[in-house]
């Protein structure tokens, strides 16, 4: 029997079906990377049987490749298939096995005649070590792709030593203009990416360039260089993250000149977070987060005279104040502290999304702290809060209160 397998773009073949045993590749999104390797595995697994593995960060993704592969397939060559255990069988005995690297100690155990490592950089080292063992007795090539996420990740080491020419490695990197050359991405839509999205953001998406701090969006430079002691003076603006389940509340007061001159975290009951709330923050305007829980706590807020206004967090408003923020660090402009705002500051991680970007914490982690201080830097930025804005007698900035019952979205 004999198939024909779809065609790749030149660059995205060349890339691909080099003879190398190890092959690299850091690819933009819809560069055609996971397209091209499901292509390249189908035709291993149709000529050499046996069994082959295609593994992904997480069970959704393993999932998403396992339906496309069984769209791809020639139906007469299928025999059996499970949704349960993601696994393809075929008329000449090959297993086609989409695997997740969640839980590394289950990749032990097969020979594996082919392997490919789908989002590499989000995979575990222990994912790759479990993988490469499994191809011992085979010496069965791999194909590691996947989009750039900075530089602390063994795809990126890798990458580098398969780019200085390790024996029987390649390395390639496929851009979005590769694609556009390729014709399988509209030229305009790159353009309006670049043009909406930050640039570091664009350039490790689209371009396949790895940023020196692992995807995070401030920059650990640029945060070390706002480092400083907490600042003595008077706030002239606050913004406060409201605790959920396992969270903590944190309230950061910004002086005129920009720097972190009150710093309060807790876990109380909502009663009591208010009552603290109002304690501290007086009649200092601010932004408080009204997500969810937090909404009917930003009302008693409102009810009881605090001059903090309620904002909610959605995908858009999340990513808007958030590139604000880092825009501030990056320009030196924010006074920061060390301990737990310059630690979560240093992990935070943005990721690609449907509608943009997505900005959070490491799995596990907090950024009740981040989204405070990030709050703050809102209002300070919008109300032109520097050492230039006069202020009245008691310290606070002369600015037109918003109505009492505004929702920033």
């Amino acid at each position: 029997m004999k198939v024909r397998l779809p065609a790749l773009y030149p660059a995205q073949h060349e890339a691909i079906y080099h003879p190398a045993r190890y092959v690299v590749i850091e690819a933009s999104t819809k560069a055609g990377k996971t397209l091209g390797c499901l292509v390249w595995q189908m035709g291993r697994v149709i000529e050499d049987g046996g069994v082959h593995w295609w593994v992904a960060p997480v069970y959704a993704q393993a999932r998403m490749a396992y339906e496309r592969a069984l769209g791809m397939l020639p139906r007469p060559l299928v025999v059996s298939k499970s949704r349960s255990t993601l696994e393809i069988g075929l008329v000449n005995g090959a297993r086609w096995a989409f695997r997740s690297g969640e839980q590394p100690d289950n990749l032990f155990g097969e020979d594996v005649r082919s392997a490919v490592i789908d989002e590499a950089s989000r995979c575990r080292d222990e994912a790759w070590f479990a993988v490469r063992s499994t191809l011992t007795a085979t010496r069965g090539p791999i194909r590691a792709i996947g989009n750039v996420r900075g530089r602390s990740n063994w795809h990126y080491r890798l990458s580098r030593a398969a780019e200085a020419g390790e024996p029987d490695h390649h390395f390639a990197r496929l851009t979005a203009w590769d694609a556009v050359v390729g014709g399988v991405v509209d030229r305009a839509e790159i353009e309006d990416a670049k043009r909406v999205l930050p640039d570091h953001v664009f350039r490790e998406l689209y371009l396949a360039e790895p940023s020196d701090d692992g995807g995070n969006p401030f920059g650990l430079d640029a945060v070390a260089a706002c480092v400083g002691p907490v600042s003595s003076a008077e706030p002239v603006c606050w913004g406060a993250d409201l605790a959920r389940s396992h969270d903590w509340t944190v309230a950061i007061g910004l002086d005129r000149a920009g720097r972190v001159c009150r710093f309060e975290r807790w876990r109380d009951t909502w009663g009591r977070t208010v009552e603290r709330l109002l304690d501290l923050t007086g009649r200092k305007p601010g932004f408080v987060d009204a997500t969810g829980v937090g909404d009917p706590v930003a009302e008693m807020l409102v009810n009881r005279g605090s001059a903090l206004v309620p904002f909610v967090f959605t995908s858009q408003s999340k990513q808007s104040i958030m590139e604000g923020l880092a825009a501030g660090i990056q320009r030196n402009k924010v006074g920061l502290i060390d301990g737990v705002l310059r630690n979560e500051l240093e992990i935070y991680e943005y990721q690609p999304a449907r509608l943009g970007v997505r900005y959070s914490a490491p799995a596990g982690a907090h950024d009740d702290a981040v989204c405070a201080l990030a709050l703050a830097w809102r209002w300070y930025t919008k109300q032109g809060l520097d050492v230039r804005k006069p202020l009245d007698n008691n310290g606070t900035a002369r600015l037109r209160m918003p109505a009492k019952r505004s929702v920033i979205v």
